[in-house]
């Protein structure tokens, strides 16, 4: 498929399929997945990074296994809303991930996602190892989250998404 607005991508996906969102790391992938209604964003796992190929063949099985009909990915963009080194990592994964897959692809500025999930896990008293188990994932699903919020609906058709 290809890289398209969040506005679009409910046109491309079958109904009762879910999102998958991606906290892209240097070391790790956090997943979260969508509810089917695209209402709820709930942390699936972190897979560690080895090298391009066994990453997306990793990820491209969990899509297939929860019936994923796209991926929503965090773009880290600076404060000030212009794109660093950081984005540009990631946007040469998905130009890499694009011709391996049918699954339309959106991005989603993912600004402090990290932080305000580290903040609520040190709020909740989490250890500094059981916050290096969580915060991907749950970054993940903190920024799909976002995405299905500024969507503001649940059943497929139900608004326009804008």
């Amino acid at each position: 498929m290809a890289i398209v607005e969040l506005a679009e991508v409910r046109a491309q996906v079958a109904r009762g399929q879910r999102v998958m969102g991606l906290d892209l790391g240097t070391k790790t992938i956090g997943l979260a997945l969508s509810d089917v209604n695209w209402t709820i964003a709930t942390p699936l796992e972190t897979i560690r990074r080895v090298k391009f190929t066994p990453d997306v063949a990793a990820l491209l099985a969990l899509a297939a296994k929860h019936d994923v009909g796209a991926l929503l990915i965090g773009l880290p963009k600076n404060m000030d809303g212009t794109e660093g080194p950081r984005a540009q990592s990631t946007r040469s994964f998905v130009r890499n991930l694009v011709p391996k897959t049918t699954l339309p692809i959106v991005f989603w500025d993912e600004r402090m996602s990290t932080a305000a999930v580290t903040r609520t896990l040190l709020e909740a008293d989490a250890s500094r190892a059981r916050r290096a188990e969580l915060v991907d994932k749950m970054a993940a699903a903190f920024i799909l989250q976002g995405a299905l919020d500024r969507l503001g609906y649940g059943e497929i058709g139900e608004a326009d998404g804008e």
